[in-house]
């Protein structure tokens, strides 16, 4: 008689609907843009989007590039981890993360991380456009980090500095040093576009030397 072994089939993840072998989008260039999540609240200004991963959501101005057919832009200006749960709160237990999936894995099943990002533009066949889209961003879009290839051709222009110093909902310094870092890394800490950026920035901030010297300092650090 031949013996049948059994698999007990596993619960999928709610994330499971994430795979990478089916989200992975290249550039023009050919360059890989990495997946992080998919759109779950969007308007014309701001979009929420929930993490592919626990904790894994981008990181704090970063660029993102959401799938439509005007792509729309945006920049990471706030991640939160939370419980899915209505009015109950995480419980501290006194244990490593490590501890508590081996423990208790149940716990995380309830635990979501998502991310809020500022739209800052769209592109128009393939040419970046600084201004707010005519439509959000679809519930449900696939939300990729943007190249570095696109970073650069994004801010061949700086217009998009007035957006992100023109904002209430954040500590705009901070958004604007961490978004300058990623940029300035895109262009592979070109001393041409940073002195560019140092000009654009001087014009915006018109007489706050202190802020613009600050600002300056710490995105070049």
């Amino acid at each position: 008689m031949t013996r049948v072994e059994t698999v007990k089939e596993r619960k999928p993840s709610p994330l499971s609907r994430f795979m990478p072998d089916v989200m992975s989008k290249r550039d023009g260039a050919g360059a890989e843009r990495t997946y992080v999540g998919e759109v779950v609240e969007s308007s014309t200004t701001e979009l929420i989007a929930e993490a592919r991963e626990l904790h894994g959501g981008p990181s704090f101005g970063q660029f993102i590039r959401i799938e439509a057919d005007l792509p729309v832009l945006g920049i990471i200006f706030n991640v939160f981890t939370h419980s899915i749960e209505p009015n109950r709160r995480p419980t501290a237990y006194g244990k490593t993360e490590e501890e508590l999936r081996l423990e208790q894995p149940q716990i995380f099943e309830l635990l979501r991380t998502e991310f809020q990002a500022l739209i800052i533009g769209y592109l128009d066949g393939g040419a970046p456009v600084q201004i707010l889209p005519p439509q959000p961003a679809r519930i449900h879009s696939f939300v990729h980090l943007c190249t570095d290839g696109e970073v650069r051709g994004f801010t061949g222009n700086d217009d998009y500095l007035r957006s992100i110093l023109n904002t209430s909902k954040v500590p705009t310094d901070e958004l604007l040093i961490a978004v300058l870092r990623h940029t300035l890394r895109a262009h592979e800490h070109s001393r041409d576009y940073l002195v560019r950026m140092g000009k654009e920035l001087s014009r915006l901030m018109g007489d706050d030397y202190d802020r613009l010297s600050s600002v300056i300092r710490r995105v070049a650090n």
